[in-house]
């Protein structure tokens, strides 16, 4: 079920000790944060592609279980060049999550350490004692091996709580990442109802999926000066009418956009249209155009207008 907002837990009862707890996950571009929060919340939500600055808003993930809630922050990865309003704004999103949550994941690829991931190191206080070392894509490792020195070097750089190898793609060893955070959440009545498993409205998550497709299906063709707007929403119980606009920066991206003979704009309206039906759960006509903002990514009324807070 989606969320618009914080649920109290109503009547339910909970164990004495149940605990509750925001939980940031961290990390350089394209590291798979957005596939790990998808993988321990078990439903989409944030967009994933091979492409860095795809997550840029924070996504909010909820999982309850018997003894806990976990509340994820998806966060855009962090960008050391700053060349645009849109990206100083995604940075800004990564450090606020930093400030008020109750434990850290910090994720990086189990092949080694990046200078990228040591520019977010940097982001991070070194008394914390809540910053979880996450080393993700452990099925893409020949020699797992490598893991234990990689452990041993990665506790030089940082003074981290625990460190938890994982595959996000494959769903592998979550449980013992999910036994480490608990240990880090307050004892607390969950803040979110436990059917819930996001905080963002279905229309944030049909623009977001649209914006997957895009990306996915434009490959290196189109720079990432791309967003979607929700233009017209109505529905009843079995049918939704949906129109959005897909944004691009400049004219000579519309026909990028588009395809021959509008090829590449049906099939991204395809694959979103399957997306969404199965997230509303009935019929839906999806209709997307393409239109030019000069410069929105650089532009903060632009950016406030498509939720880029």
């Amino acid at each position: 079920m989606l969320a618009a907002a914080v649920s109290p837990a109503g009547a339910r009862r909970y164990p004495e000790n149940f605990r509750c707890g925001y939980v940031a996950v961290v990390g350089r571009p394209n590291v798979g944060k957005s596939t790990l929060i998808n993988a321990l919340v078990g439903e989409k939500v944030s967009i994933t592609s091979k492409k860095p600055q795809t997550t840029r808003d924070r996504v909010l993930g909820v999982v309850t279980e018997d003894d806990a809630q976990m509340v994820f922050v998806d966060t855009p990865g962090f960008q050391s060049r700053h060349t645009s309003q849109l990206l100083r704004r995604m940075n800004r999103t990564v450090r606020s999550a930093l400030a008020d949550v109750d434990c850290v994941l910090f994720v990086i690829d189990a092949a080694g350490w990046k200078s990228a991931d040591m520019e977010v190191l940097r982001l991070l206080d070194r008394s914390a004692q809540n910053v979880i070392l996450v080393l993700n894509k452990i099925d893409l490792l020949a020699d797992k091996k490598r893991l234990l020195p990689l452990m041993a070097d990665s506790m030089t750089r940082f003074p981290f709580a625990a460190i938890v190898p994982v595959s996000a793609e494959k769903s592998r060893m979550l449980g013992d990442l999910t036994g480490e955070i608990k240990k880090h959440l307050p004892v607390s009545a969950p803040y979110f109802d436990p059917d819930l498993y996001t905080d963002k409205s279905p229309r944030f998550i049909v623009a977001e999926t649209i914006r997957e497709k895009a990306f996915r299906l434009l490959g290196d063709e189109l720079p990432y000066g791309v967003a979607v707007m929700i233009e017209s929403w109505s529905e009843d119980d079995a049918h939704a009418d949906i129109v959005a606009a897909l944004i691009v920066e400049r004219e000579s991206h519309k026909p990028i956009v588009i395809g021959e003979h509008g090829a590449k704009l049906r099939e991204i309206g395809r694959l979103a249209r399957a997306d969404v039906a199965r997230l509303l759960g009935k019929r839906v006509h999806l209709e997307i155009w393409v239109r030019v903002r000069k410069g929105w990514s650089d532009d903060a009324r632009v950016l406030k207008s498509l939720g880029y807070e």
